[in-house]
């Protein structure tokens, strides 16, 4: 039987802090068979769409947008925490569980117009990523799709987006949080 991409994942419990479960996405990207099923499994979604760009969320949403613009012949912009872009950017301030955040990205990075696919590892509750779309269409972008590798269904970020008309895909969830 072939391993599934959930198989790679593991689960810890109580990090970053008591009751929360984390699904750790390195046993993915250390297995060469996991993380060739992962990117393969993106492109294969994406091969056949019209998209520009690939946006990836600082971190681990480098490493799996990377692989997927390098496989679609696109290029890749990062969304970064702020400050740690060089020249002139855009940025966007948003609310965490217990904070608040900013995200930037090189403000020349998303042409008018156009199609950019939205990459991180995991969706929650959905802020991050939902940050990471107005930016992109503030920038004059179009957020084709948010892609992830994990969704956590319990705390509603898929469907954040979807109510904001952004199309989301999973590779796989996990119940709970």
């Amino acid at each position: 039987m072939s391993p599934t991409i959930s198989s790679f994942i593991r689960t810890v419990p109580d990090y970053p802090k008591p009751g929360i479960l984390f699904r750790d996405v390195t046993g993915l990207l250390e297995d060469p068979r996991g993380l060739r099923m992962a990117v393969d499994l993106i492109v294969h979604r994406y091969i056949d769409r019209s998209i520009d760009i690939v946006a990836g969320i600082e971190a681990r949403g480098f490493i799996f947008g990377t692989a997927v613009a390098y496989e679609l012949g696109v290029g890749f912009v990062p969304l970064r925490k702020a400050g740690k872009l060089p020249g002139e950017v855009i940025g966007i301030d948003y609310e965490l569980e217990y904070g608040s955040d900013r995200m930037e990205m090189h403000a020349d990075a998303v042409p008018e117009g156009a199609d950019v696919l939205l990459i991180d590892d995991l969706i929650a509750t959905g802020g991050t990523a939902e940050a990471g779309i107005e930016l992109i269409e503030r920038a004059g972008g179009l957020v084709h799709e948010a892609c992830f590798v994990i969704d956590l269904p319990d705390l509603g970020g898929a469907g954040r987006l979807r109510s904001r008309g952004c199309d989301v895909f999973a590779l796989c969830e996990f119940p709970g949080h």
